[in-house]
């Protein structure tokens, strides 16, 4: 009798497990809405992953992100304690899989966003054409743009010849509904809607975030590849905003806390937004750690009065505190008119040239900064499929020599170094078929 007691407990729980795992299927079944992402739905849910031109399937890697809501699972917070909208029994290995795969492969689609409002749309545009030209894997770009500029942003970009390798989606700007005046108004007019990309942008594991004053030399996926570098803690990686603090500003002016000696600037940010989600961030306001979508509003709340450039110095005092989360990459990553306007202090950009040019405070457009504004007027006047040497370089480099009355026209060398390396290599992979 006893014996045939714990065969029937045995399989009563048999059946309760099976039971609690088939409604933990139907939930996320009826999550997921039938049909590709089209217009309709994108209009209704900007954060649809459907796009206008639609990108090819992922690695498994980065479907395994989509499918597991970013909950963590362990022997106090077990799956079958979980609500049911979080998958079951295979969220144990899917998130194992996830996390191991994305150290080793980093989503073999890059994704890359820019937030585009008033004038900016030549800007964003060259910015989108320099990603193009040496990259390798294939790209998609998140821009989030004024409504205004969205049947511009489709005509010129449906015309870029390289279906397949190049997918976009367009988002209206968006932020919290409670707070919407404050965010916008703060530092410029859509600034601040970087702060929101991991909450808006919740079927993408990792993303590369830009200004629209960023021009790439060499190809994306060589940063998207410090996805890879990151340790455990790490969740985001950014460039110092300065080399010399005798010339910094937050180590001179801010009234704020800011991380390191001299701050980060967040014109280029690598995120890895999976991490960004399920982490609980150190603050200044409560003991208890609050997770990226509870600590962005308090934090402004605190330090509205005191900070000056916005959303980048909410970033800087959320690594403040979180100092283990950030991955810091050297100055020639985002390259500035403040590491050459007083001498050269970015020895990295001396030795290697400059990976990505930052021509913030307007450098492109004006007669300021003329070794800046040479390098975006030839990028933007490039027509794809011209030789790059005859059509690109050496007209740049004449132009660069025309500079060298300016302190950054002295080391104009260090613009180019890097970008006849990205041609040399791009040519050697045509000629290997790649």
């Amino acid at each position: 009798m006893r014996r045939f007691a714990r065969v029937a407990l045995l399989c009563l729980g048999c059946g309760v497990c099976s039971l609690l795992y088939g409604l933990s299927q139907l939930a996320l079944s009826l999550e997921q809405e039938p049909g590709s992402g089209g217009r309709e739905r994108q209009a209704r849910d900007p954060a649809a992953p459907g796009a206008r031109r639609q990108a090819g399937s992922a690695g498994r890697g980065e479907a395994g992100a989509g499918r597991c809501k970013n909950l963590s699972l362990s022997f106090w917070n077990s799956y079958w304690m979980l609500p049911s909208d979080v998958c079951g029994m295979n969220c144990f290995w899917e998130a194992a899989f996830r996390y191991d795969y994305m150290k080793i492969h980093p989503s073999e689609k890059m994704h890359l966003a820019v937030v585009a409002c008033g004038e900016r749309l030549e800007e964003t545009v060259t910015m989108l054409r320099s990603a193009i030209i040496f990259s390798i894997k294939p790209l998609h770009f998140h821009i989030f743009a004024e409504d205004q500029l969205h049947e511009s942003f489709k005509d010129i970009l449906d015309k870029f010849p390289y279906e397949g390798k190049v997918n976009y989606t367009l988002y209206p700007i968006t932020f919290p509904t409670e707070s919407a005046a404050e965010w916008k108004k703060l530092f410029k007019p859509c600034a601040s809607q970087r702060l929101f990309l991991p909450l808006i942008l919740k079927n993408v594991d990792s993303l590369l975030y830009v200004d629209t004053d960023i021009l790439f030399l060499r190809p994306v996926d060589d940063i998207w590849s410090f996805l890879g570098k990151f340790n455990s803690t790490q969740i985001a990686a950014m460039a110092p905003e300065h080399e010399e603090p005798r010339i910094g500003w937050y180590n001179r002016f801010a009234r704020h806390p800011y991380y390191g000696v001299t701050g980060i600037n967040s014109g280029v940010m690598l995120m890895n937004m999976t991490r960004i989600r399920r982490k609980y961030f150190k603050n200044d306001m409560t003991p208890a750690r609050l997770q990226w979508g509870e600590i962005l509003m308090p934090l402004l709340k605190k330090y509205k009065l005191n900070i000056t450039w916005g959303d980048q110095d909410l970033l800087n005092i959320m690594f403040f505190h979180n100092p283990e989360s950030l991955y810091v990459f050297p100055c020639q990553w985002n390259y500035r008119p403040d590491h050459c306007i007083y001498g050269s202090n970015c020895k990295a950009a001396e030795e290697e040239g400059i990976f990505i040019l930052h021509g913030n405070r307007g450098v492109y457009h004006d007669d300021k900064q003329p070794t800046f504004r040479a390098v975006y007027e030839a990028i933007k006047n490039y027509s794809f499929g011209d030789d790059l040497v005859h059509a690109l370089l050496q007209p740049l480099e004449l132009e660069l020599q025309k500079t060298m009355h300016t302190y950054c026209g002295r080391v104009y060398k260090v613009f180019i170094k890097q970008l006849i390396k990205s041609i040399r290599d791009l040519y050697a992979r045509r000629s290997k078929g790649r």
